[in-house]
C-alpha cells in the first residue's frame, strides 16, 4: 500500500505549499495529493478552497484574482507564523519541481471544479504535464465526472482517479465510463460492497484522507492500493517496519 501525501505533508506544514510538498518528498511519500483552480487571467494555481480565506490573509474567490496579486498573499501564518513567507504555488511551479527531483514521486492533480466552472481547465492541466513529460507520474482526480470524461477524451491514456465520497452506487459505472483506473474513495466506500466491486472490475483503489495508524493498519489487509493522510511520516515508518 502506497502512502500519499494529502496537500503534501499537510499535518506539519502549511497544505499545498511547497513546503508541504517539498517535506513529504523528503520523509519519502509515494505521491503527493493536491488542487488545482484558476486564476482570472487563467494561471493554474495550486489551492483547496475556491475562496482564498481560510488558508491565506485574503478574502475572496481564486477566480477573482490575477495570478499577481495571489501570489502577493500569505499561505502559511494561518497554520504557524514561522510559515509566514509561504505562497500559493502555480501548478507549472510545482512540475518544475518534480521534474528535477532525483527520485520519482507520483502526483495526484485534482480538478477543484465541481463547485465552479473553470474553462479548459482540463485542457491546461494536461497541456503543462505535457510539457514537463510527467504524464506517467501524474493522476488526474476530480469529483466532476463531466471534466474526468472530458480528460479522458483528451488524453486516452493518463491515469485518472475518479472521486466519489460515501458509499456510492454510481462510482463502479462512472469510472467505468470515463475509463478511470482508480476510484478514489472514503473509507465507508472502500470497504463497502462497492468498494470490493471496483477491485474485481480491476480498477485501483485509494482512500483519503486517513490520519489513524489503526485504521492504516486495518487497511493493510485489504486490496487498497494506497492510502492518502495528512502525517506520510508516520504511515511510512509503520510500513517499513511491517
Amino acid at each position: 500500500m502506497e502512502i500519499y501525501a494529502h496537500r503534501g505533508f499537510s499535518g506539519k506544514y502549511p497544505e499545498n505549499t511547497m513546503l508541504a510538498f517539498q517535506k513529504a518528498y523528503e520523509v519519502g511519500a509515494d505521491g503527493i495529493e493536491l488542487d488545482v483552480q484558476m486564476t482570472k487571467d487563467e494561471e493554474i494555481v495550486v489551492i483547496h478552497d475556491e475562496r482564498v480565506d481560510r488558508t491565506t490573509n485574503g478574502i475572496g474567490y481564486v477566480k477573482d484574482f490575477l495570478y499577481k496579486q495571489l501570489r502577493l498573499l500569505d499561505a502559511g501564518s494561518w497554520f504557524h507564523d514561522r510559515f509566514a513567507r509561504q505562497r500559493i504555488p502555480a501548478l507549472m511551479e510545482v512540475l518544475e519541481w518534480v521534474q528535477d527531483l532525483d527520485k520519482e514521486i507520483m502526483i495526484n492533480i485534482e480538478l477543484k471544479n465541481n463547485a465552479i466552472d473553470y474553462p479548459h481547465l482540463e485542457e491546461k492541466v494536461l497541456k503543462m504535464i505535457g510539457q514537463f513529460q510527467l504524464e506517467k507520474q501524474v493522476i488526474l482526480s476530480s469529483f466532476n465526472i463531466s471534466s474526468m470524461l472530458k480528460a479522458r477524451r483528451l488524453h486516452p491514456v493518463i491515469e485518472i482517479g475518479a472521486l466519489f465520497e460515501g458509499v456510492d452506487e454510481r462510482a463502479v459505472p462512472s469510472a467505468k465510463l470515463v475509463n478511470a483506473q482508480a476510484i478514489h474513495g472514503d473509507l465507508p466506500f472502500v470497504l463497502s460492497s462497492e468498494g470490493k466491486k471496483a477491485v474485481a472490475q480491476g480498477m485501483k483503489l485509494r482512500v483519503y484522507t486517513v490520519n489513524d495508524a489503526k485504521v492504516a493498519s486495518m487497511l493493510r489487509n485489504k486490496e487498497i492500493s494506497a492510502l492518502m493522510t495528512d502525517f506520510p511520516n508516520e504511515f511510512l515508518a509503520e510500513k517499513c517496519e511491517s
